[in-house]
């Protein structure tokens, strides 16, 4: 099954998951035809993909501000 669009990638991780909340809120209202379900859960996977992708990119940033260690970030 084709898709019918590009995969539009979101322009920031805050954008990620604010689609992200939105597309459960709708799955978990039970509402949705289910070709429609079948779309927000695909690209929830694909949202939940880039913000893992995002979140690893800025680890490996840490790592190396921090010497190749991520140390545990101060209690405040």
């Amino acid at each position: 099954m084709a898709r019918s669009s590009p995969v539009k990638e979101p322009a920031s991780y805050e954008q990620a998951l604010a689609e992200l909340d939105q597309l459960l809120q709708r799955m978990e209202a039970g509402q949705l035809p289910l070709d429609q379900l079948l779309d927000n859960y695909r690209r929830g996977a694909d949202l939940l993909a880039f913000c893992r992708q995002r979140l690893q990119v800025v680890e490996e940033q840490v790592k190396l501000l921090e010497d190749g260690q991520l140390k545990a970030w101060p209690q405040g």
